[in-house]
């Protein structure tokens, strides 16, 4: 997938030579990585804490599960970090591991910080100590920015997290702008905003909105229970981003960049659209239930991606309608085959 024309990068080893190790691999970003570095030649190491019971579902959904090896390893154990890195020797680390939902870090705040925090540091400092030239990609979030009232939000606006999840991401993106200034080491943070696909799972809302309205379009059930609709949010679709996480480890000086689509829209926007690709009036079958409300929520989240544009050659090409019906078709597609097994 070609997102533009890059002119300030670096190749360090010619592609097929390249091995990438991506922490995380069993979740949708790490899915959709593999399958992207596969695609450009890499050979790719994923992790998980046990890797022998992790079912990689996402690999196997995109046909590449035997593509790819995997080791076990727990980033909050240095120990563990330190032996898998040395074993493998990547070129590349892919940081997506930790606990990746808003919602459930209010309920496990120590989780949450110490599986993004630690694991963080844990990857820098095996990195420092191995003094080899292993380039680390880390992924923050939006999350991080907070509110920003009505100003898109850059590579430089000012932290205000107001989620567990987003301090821990906050936490993490000063960690990696510290070891790369004190110690010299090549890595970076991708800050993502919102970004959706099939492989995301029903406890993340857009999922939980689509499999609710095909259910709903099925028969199956007739309400879909949400919280607040009113929260607005920048959604783009899964496998464009992770082009943009390889390519900002091929910068000849790796910086922090917004990965976004700079469209903002409301939940009941998504709501509305995802019903309206079943042809269904979302009105007749969502009701709203404070009791799916967050303790503190960002109101609004709206992105700059200039520096992206401009330096990355990156530009998201799916938006909000897109990533609905893509969903939808998806589900709808998976839904067919089960279907007529019934039949």
């Amino acid at each position: 997938m070609t997102h533009g024309v890059m002119t300030t990068l670096t190749i360090q080893k010619p592609v097929s030579a390249r091995k990438a190790l991506i922490c995380g691999m069993s979740g949708q970003d790490g899915s959709y990585l593999a399958a992207h570095l596969l695609d450009l030649g890499y050979t790719v190491v994923g992790t998980s804490r046990d890797a022998q019971a992790s079912r990689f579902d996402g690999l196997t959904r995109l046909g590449i599960r035997d593509r790819v090896t995997v080791e076990s390893m727990s980033l909050v154990d240095f120990r563990s970090t330190m032996q898998v890195l040395s074993r493998t020797q990547p070129d590349e680390v892919y940081n997506l591991a930790g606990q990746t939902s808003v919602g459930l870090s209010f309920n496990q705040p120590v989780e949450t910080f110490e599986s993004i925090v630690i694991g963080t540091v844990n990857l820098l400092e095996a990195i420092r100590m191995l003094g080899r030239p292993i380039r680390l990609y880390n992924a923050g979030s939006s999350e991080m920015f907070g509110n920003t009232g009505d100003e898109p939000a850059g590579e430089t606006t000012v932290l205000k997290p107001c989620s567990p999840y987003g301090i821990a991401k906050a936490t993490s993106f000063w960690q990696i702008a510290q070891y790369r200034q004190a110690y010299k080491i090549e890595a970076c943070t991708g800050i993502l905003f919102n970004h959706e696909s099939p492989l995301r799972p029903e406890r993340f809302v857009t999922q939980k909105i689509v499999a609710g309205a095909c259910r709903v379009a099925a028969g199956e059930q007739d309400v879909l229970s949400l919280g607040d609709l009113s929260v607005r949010r920048d959604w783009g679709w899964a496998p464009e981003y992770v082009v943009a996480m390889h390519r900002m480890l091929q910068m000849e000086t790796l910086q922090d960049f917004v990965i976004a689509t700079g469209q903002t829209t409301s939940l009941e926007d998504f709501v509305r659209e995802v019903f309206a690709s079943l042809g269904l009036d979302w009105r007749k079958h969502v009701v709203r239930d404070p009791a799916l409300t967050r303790p503190s929520e960002i109101l609004s989240g709206q992105a700059d991606t200039s520096h992206a544009t401009a330096r990355l050659g990156w530009t998201a090409r799916s938006h909000m309608k897109d990533v609905a019906r893509m969903m939808v078709e998806a589900r709808l597609a998976a839904q067919a085959p089960a279907i007529r097994r019934a039949a």
